[in-house]
């Protein structure tokens, strides 16, 4: 059953012309009416009605991107492929084609903005939703986010997921293209493994991520098949964990953790993070301590970013196909191409080997 207006009005105990006014934004409301209108939008679940032109058919021409952070170029790269295929150039005339108006949406890497921002493209009628990055891996959240996915759905919203692995029962969606994570994480190590490295620290994302723990897992099976995990899934020869340190995706983080893992075991040989930005805050840690990369300390990363081959040394890293994939989600979202079997793609990852690591320092 459709709510309407008039729904909403007698929820918040308001005239229908309030909502109206609270919902426009055209006309000064009171604090506390406003807080109580929008809490019966949210509550009821209620639809604004888009633009007039979109009133006739079941969607707008708006697509929401939702990232974490646009200024990480691992969100800025897949979110600017979308956009190519979403809102790419017409006919050179300066008229709209088949085009759609992207619209980057930023959560700060917040769960409650991730939901307030798919509420937002909801009620605009979004033709479709491109949503980048590891998910949130707390059920709550998942089960709002399956709800919230499927009432876009059914409303004929197109839902794609980049970067990111489909939810427990994700019915809604039109494709889940995943990163081999694991894979990579585990192809990572053993290549340090290989070169002989047998104490290697862990900089880790935040514990919560989906891509966190992929890479992580990956990681830590290389070092069981090696023979250096203690059984406890948590470090290096039963360390309890003391080589690994989670925190942000960001530079702060690989140089505070990294500083961290140096205290704990000034002994190691190799540092891996969690992605390519926290790998240069590593590489800073290291030299800050009078340390030489790789000669006493190899560092790898993981993406694959822009300036990975230009940090001194080149970075070694997993490679994601970020504008590939980023560019395939931006052409499901508009129907330009079929969804993989099931729905479901896992995407390669590649492994660089640069200049950043080398076997262990002898004596």
């Amino acid at each position: 059953m459709t709510v309407t207006l008039a729904d909403v009005a007698a929820r918040a105990r308001v005239s229908p012309a309030t909502v109206s006014r609270v919902l426009n934004g055209n006309y000064p409301v009171a604090a506390s009416t406003r807080e109580r209108v929008l809490r019966a939008v949210d509550d009821l679940d209620y639809v604004l009605n888009g633009p007039a032109s979109s009133l006739a058919a079941a969607t707008s021409d708006l697509v929401g991107i939702l990232v974490n952070d646009i200024a990480d170029p691992f969100f800025g790269i897949m979110a600017g492929a979308a956009q190519t295929q979403i809102g790419g150039p017409g006919d050179g005339t300066g008229r709209a084609g088949g085009e759609k108006l992207a619209v980057i949406c930023n959560t700060g890497g917040s769960p409650e903005r991730e939901l307030t921002y798919l509420t937002l493209l909801q009620r605009q009628r979004a033709a479709a939703v491109v949503l980048t990055g590891g998910a949130i891996e707390d059920p709550d959240h998942q089960t709002a986010m399956a709800a919230k996915l499927a009432k876009l759905a059914d409303a004929g919203t197109r839902i794609v997921f980049c970067g990111r692995p489909p939810l427990p029962g994700g019915d809604a969606l039109v494709a889940a293209l995943a990163f081999d994570n694991r894979g990579g994480g585990r192809r990572l190590t053993e290549h340090l493994i290989s070169l002989g490295h047998r104490s290697i620290g862990y900089v880790a994302g935040p514990p919560e991520r989906t891509t966190t723990r992929h890479r992580l897992e990956g990681h830590r099976e290389a070092l069981r098949g090696a023979g250096l995990d203690g059984g406890d899934g948590e470090g290096v020869g039963g360390d309890g964990g003391r080589l690994t340190v989670h925190g942000p995706y960001d530079r702060r983080s690989g140089y505070e953790a990294t500083l961290d893992i140096l205290r704990r075991e000034p002994g190691i040989t190799a540092v891996v993070a969690a992605n390519d930005t926290v790998a240069l805050g590593a590489c800073a840690a290291v030299r800050d301590q009078g340390l030489r990369i790789p000669q006493d300390i190899s560092v790898a990363g993981f993406d694959d970013l822009p300036f990975s081959v230009d940090a001194v040394p080149a970075l070694t890293t997993v490679r994601l196909p970020l504008f590939e994939a980023g560019a395939r989600a931006g052409r499901l979202a508009m129907g330009k191409e079929n969804p993989p079997p099931g729905g479901i793609a896992t995407i390669a990852a590649e492994l660089m080997i640069r200049g950043s690591t080398a076997p262990p320092r002898v004596g």
